[in-house]
């Protein structure tokens, strides 16, 4: 933790000068309520630094971000939620119907990909689907272009079929391609005999052990556990076809159209998207910032390197459940 520790100070620093002007004051008598499908480890940190700089009292209910979307559903207009934020769009997309439209100089901060059309949820980090792949034991020349020539890999596979990630990877194949070849594509890569692991982080110290070849996975897990002193036989690849292979997840927030402190909730957002926010995503969780000046981790290409498919991200949660049942289908559960 020293790292984050030090990333944090220096980062508060700064963001003590830039918002020194912005004072205290606040909406309503209570605190802000955000609904987390981010990790408590992952965004704790943040939260306690917007609590730090702005006097804002934040109150965080964690938890699934699918589970967090049917929760908020369920509540409907009785929530007591102010914001949600999300580790997917498809549970963005799930609840939009909940959700008020963000202010335009919030939306402007982020390319009209990572938002909703409506305006009613933004991105505020990203990670892309990639291969991660043991370097003693497949030559980067042999590493497939696309998910389809991954099929014609000759290597043992890791796959997570029950990870959100994973089931989102299938969704936005579905949009891509529909059903019918989407479930003989998932039937072709059960027929390769892959090893279901249940995360991603399990799949990426699989393959640094040689206990598999290779695995689908989310860019930012090797990297974490490279930080870590691990990580050293793997490499992560990066699918270049344009196709659901080369999915950029980002995850997001948005405001419930009955917040009564929607000022203050615009205002969080607008932090998430801040320089010091974004330079935290990109130096500590080593995801891929959303604002356009904020470099990603050393060693990742450049976002707009990547030509993923050209699908709505909302529309993802739509096809969600879909997904499941072709996974399913296909044998992979």
């Amino acid at each position: 933790k020293p790292v984050m520790k030090k990333t944090l100070l220096s980062l508060l620093i700064v963001s003590a000068l830039v918002l020194a002007a912005c004072g205290t004051d606040v909406e309503g008598d209570g605190p802000l309520i955000v609904y987390s499908g981010r990790s408590e480890d992952l965004i704790g940190p943040l939260i306690t630094e917007f609590e730090t700089l702005t006097g804002i009292d934040v109150e965080v209910r964690y938890g699934d971000s699918a589970e967090l979307a049917a929760t908020l559903l369920a509540e409907g207009d009785a929530t007591d939620a102010d914001v949600f934020f999300a580790q997917d769009p498809a549970s963005l997309g799930a609840v939009a119907g909940l959700l008020s439209r963000l202010p335009s100089d919030v939306t402007q901060l982020v390319a009209e990909r990572f938002r909703d059309p409506q305006s009613r949820w933004v991105g505020t980090s990203a990670r892309v689907r990639v291969l991660v792949y043991n370097t003693q034991q497949i030559a980067a020349d042999a590493l497939p272009a696309s998910i389809d020539d991954l099929l014609e890999l000759d290597a043992r596979i890791g796959v997570a079929p029950t990870n959100g990630s994973f089931l989102a990877f299938v969704a936005a194949m579905i949009l891509e391609r529909g059903e019918g070849a989407t479930l003989e594509w998932l039937r072709s890569l059960d027929g390769q005999d892959p090893l279901d692991y249940p995360k991603n982080s399990a799949i990426v110290a699989a393959v640094d052990a040689g206990e598999i070849q290779a695995g689908l996975v989310n860019h930012y897990y090797l990297l974490r556990l490279q930080a870590e002193g691990a990580g050293l036989n793997a490499a992560n690849h990066f699918f270049s076809a344009g196709d659901a292979g080369s999915l950029v997840m980002p995850a997001g927030a948005g405001i419930l159209s009955n917040s009564d402190q929607a000022a203050t909730a615009a205002r969080f957002i607008e932090f998430l998207l801040s320089d010091q926010a974004q330079t935290y995503f990109s130096e500590v969780t080593f995801e891929y910032p959303m604002v356009e000046g904020i470099a990603p981790a050393p060693g990742l290409p450049a976002l707009d390197s990547f030509a993923p498919p050209d699908i709505d991200l909302s529309r993802l949660a739509e096809v969600l459940n879909r997904a499941t049942d072709l996974v399913t289908e296909a044998g992979l559960l």
